[in-house]
């Protein structure tokens, strides 16, 4: 059984960013999208119009001074490998618990649309979040340039730049 980490959260977040599960090199490393290959950092940093910070306590500190909290919906999984498809025996992170916690959180943006699907399946959407999905920034998701990601990125953050 594969573990989750504990969410990156502050009392002043605003706005919620799920994935699905780490990957192994993010479970390896201890950090969220620790894989160079994922475009998470990238993608995020770029919106803000800056280079990526590459120092992970640098990247949380980036995530606290812009009231961003980041979690992943599952809690547990079997899983071979690091993609979504292979994921089974999923348990679901506590989001009322959380919620409760943290009640300024009023925006989630979904990294992918498999983080979006078990949330839907296990959580449910609540009427006073506002929620938008991603493109995966996993390099999986070749469908996709960064480029093309990152223009979506963009426009669907831009209430984050606006905080």
């Amino acid at each position: 059984m594969k573990k989750a980490f504990e969410p990156i959260v502050y009392p002043d977040s605003k706005i919620l960013i799920l994935g699905t599960m780490p990957g192994e090199k993010s479970l390896l490393l201890q950090e969220y999208y620790g894989n160079k290959g994922n475009q998470f950092w990238r993608l995020l940093f770029s919106v803000f119009n800056l280079e990526p910070e590459t120092n992970y306590m640098d990247k949380i500190k980036f995530l606290k001074d812009n009231s961003i909290a980041l979690w992943d919906v599952l809690q547990y999984c079997e899983r071979e490998g690091s993609l979504d498809s292979k994921i089974k025996n999923e348990v679901a992170n506590d989001f009322e618990i959380f919620y409760s916690k943290y009640p300024l959180i009023n925006k989630v943006f979904f990294s992918s649309k498999n983080a979006a699907a078990y949330y839907d399946k296990y959580v449910g959407r609540k009427g006073y979040i506002e929620y938008n999905v991603l493109p995966s920034p996993s390099g999986a998701n070749a469908t996709m340039s960064f480029m093309q990601k990152l223009e979506i990125w963009k426009e669907k953050l831009t209430s984050i730049r606006e905080l």
